[in-house]
């Protein structure tokens, strides 16, 4: 058996996985490769697919499965599987510093403090007594929901599939943006989900809310977002993903003021790493002993 690892994975993998067969991180070999393992960078699309003659199984590390074309995998009798329970403390963690940041003004902070200045006279708000808003609530969303709850805040959510939930308070999507003051966003990418926050939606936004994007870049409207952010309907957005990495230069929230981003990073802990290498060797090995690969 031959693993192909395809993007970046914490060292010590190819040791680990080594038990199975060789492992390389030569993309030159994909002809001859028995498991892929991607992240985000790779995109498994059709022609890539192709050029794997020997595929029998492709493991995303991360949640996220929309740059994989899992409809052809199924056609050609390959299994596409993610590695969803692993990022989910990573990303709750950089989503919840994200939320935090804004209404602490690190960012204002930071930058007058670096100019020489000692500036005082804006004044932090708290996130004890606010209302969170969580769009979906799947492994992710419920560890930021642990988090706010010990702050003392709120939670709602809405999820089209899941009706009832310990983590939050499901509502209508309506009803669950309508007096958010913080709206984090958990969102698959698929044709239900794209554009979602959009100016409808945010129309019905009472709150002028701060909204938080560690799921998907392109469930946002950012032409609707950025009319939104200009004209105070939306006060703040704090983002980690993009409708591509990196976004275009031409992106519109780029030069926004009222804008954080950080470079698709959520996933990129030392400690979320180790766990995604766990995953994937569990996942083949449990995938050899039913002798489906």
């Amino acid at each position: 058996m031959l693993i192909l690892i395809s993007d970046a994975f914490d060292k010590s993998l190819p040791e680990k996985l080594s038990v199975f067969g060789e492992v390389t991180d030569d993309k030159s070999r994909i002809a001859e490769a028995d498991v892929i393992l991607i992240r985000s960078k790779t995109k498994a699309t059709k022609e890539y697919i192709d050029q794997a003659k020997n595929l029998k199984l492709i493991i995303r590390g991360g949640v996220g499965m929309d740059n994989i074309d899992k409809a052809y995998c199924k056609e050609k009798g390959i299994i596409a599987v993610n590695t969803p329970k692993s990022s989910a403390i990573a990303v709750a963690e950089l989503a919840f510093a994200l939320m935090i940041s804004v209404p602490c003004h690190i960012p204002y902070y930071d930058s007058t403090m670096k100019k020489g200045e000692w500036n005082k006279s804006v004044k932090r708000t708290e996130l004890n007594g606010k209302t969170l808003c969580l769009l979906g609530i799947g492994n992710i969303a419920r560890q930021v929901a642990v988090r706010a709850k010990a702050f003392g805040m709120r939670v709602v959510s809405y999820d089209k599939y899941v009706e009832k939930s310990d983590a939050a308070e499901m509502m209508s999507l309506e009803d669950a943006v309508r007096d958010a003051d913080y709206i984090s966003m958990h969102l698959p990418f698929t044709d239900e989900t794209a554009g979602m926050v959009n100016k409808d939606l945010i129309a019905k936004m009472g709150r002028k809310p701060v909204i938080i994007n560690t799921g998907r870049g392109k469930c946002v409207n950012e032409e609707d977002l950025a009319e939104a952010l200009k004209s105070g309907a939306v006060s703040w957005y704090a983002t980690d993903v993009y409708p591509s990495d990196p976004p275009a230069e031409d992106y519109p929230l780029l030069g926004l003021e009222n804008v954080t981003l950080t470079p698709h990073v959520g996933a990129n802990t030392v400690e979320n790493l180790l766990r995604i290498g766990n995953e994937v060797y569990e996942t083949i090995d449990n995938l050899i002993k039913e002798g489906r690969i």
